[in-house]
């Protein structure tokens, strides 16, 4: 019964920490920073498996912490939401303080993990967490610009895996950020509008003008092109040593027309089901897009 018990509450510490620190999101994040420095890797910046973990246990940290902060100071608002409702700190699984101290944790742990890789990869890190903790949340409930600084700490961890693997920041980090920074705004205005109803009783303002209307679709969709266009860029050779061949770039093409076509739909029939399926589509698109950059790059 003891052993019951003890397996019972080692689930429960688990199964919190799971949703405190949002680990579904926090792996998609953490694989946009591997790809990064698999991308960044070369003769002159070789591959190494410790920097690789590294890289691993520090960004998750560092996006751990961010959503426990996140959860810290929007418990009540939270506790509004059926989609939230049930997280940790608003259903009483786990104490305010506890969290606190936890985050404080991992931001220390992930700091000091980023700092042992490079200076810069620590710097990044630390931005990106004050941006979305200090920035994006309080935001949240006063404008729809929200999504636009959320869409900064959200881009950095593709071009922190860049950044890890050389030591640099220059067109190739910066091109990597771009890409990543203009799929946030398709991507998280179709959450914004599926769950819209829900996002209202916290009072969160997700949608560009508000509402869901023609502006919001219209938006998303010239978003979407922009990242297109962000996306092929390292095809015309101007990106430094972050090359795109010629057969990849048409393979990113088409991944982009994929998602603007449910952009498209989404303007067209303006309902709760098109932006459920552009949400989904947009999930799909960014990590297609990180594993065609990889294999175009260790096959060219």
């Amino acid at each position: 019964m003891e052993t019951l018990h003890k397996k019972t509450s080692l689930k429960s510490v688990f199964d919190n920490f799971k949703a405190i620190t949002k680990m579904g999101l926090a792996v998609s994040v953490v694989f946009s920073a591997i790809v990064g420095y698999l991308l960044g890797v070369s003769a002159e910046f070789p591959f190494k498996w410790s920097t690789l973990i590294l890289l691993a246990i520090g960004g998750y940290c560092m996006v751990g912490a961010s959503n426990v902060y996140n959860q810290i100071i929007e418990k009540d608002l939270d506790a509004k939401m059926d989609r939230t409702k049930k997280r940790p700190i608003p259903s009483g699984a786990m104490s305010t303080q506890a969290a606190f101290i936890l985050g404080t944790v991992l931001t220390l742990i992930g700091l000091a993990i980023l700092y042992a890789i490079n200076p810069k990869s620590a710097m990044f890190g630390a931005i990106s967490i004050f941006l979305y903790v200090s920035v994006y949340t309080p935001l949240k409930t006063k404008t729809p610009l929200s999504v636009f600084v959320g869409a900064f700490p959200g881009a950095i961890p593709f071009m922190l895996g860049w950044v890890a693997a050389t030591n640099q920041f220059g067109i190739e980090a910066g091109t990597l950020f771009l890409i990543q920074f203009f799929w946030q705004f398709p991507h998280f205005w179709a959450i914004g509008w599926f769950l819209y109803d829900d996002y209202s009783k916290a009072g969160f303002y997700m949608l560009p003008t508000g509402k869901r209307d023609k502006k919001t679709a219209l938006q998303t969709i010239l978003y979407t092109i922009w990242l297109i266009i962000a996306s092929v860029i390292p095809a015309f050779g101007i990106t430094g040593t972050l090359k795109l061949s010629f057969t990849a770039a048409v393979i990113v093409v088409a991944l982009g027309l994929w998602m603007l076509y449910y952009a498209m739909r989404l303007y067209k029939e303006m309902s709760t089901k098109a932006a459920r399926s552009l949400m989904l589509v947009s999930v799909s698109y960014i990590s297609l897009l990180q594993i065609v950059y990889v294999v175009d790059k260790f096959l060219r």
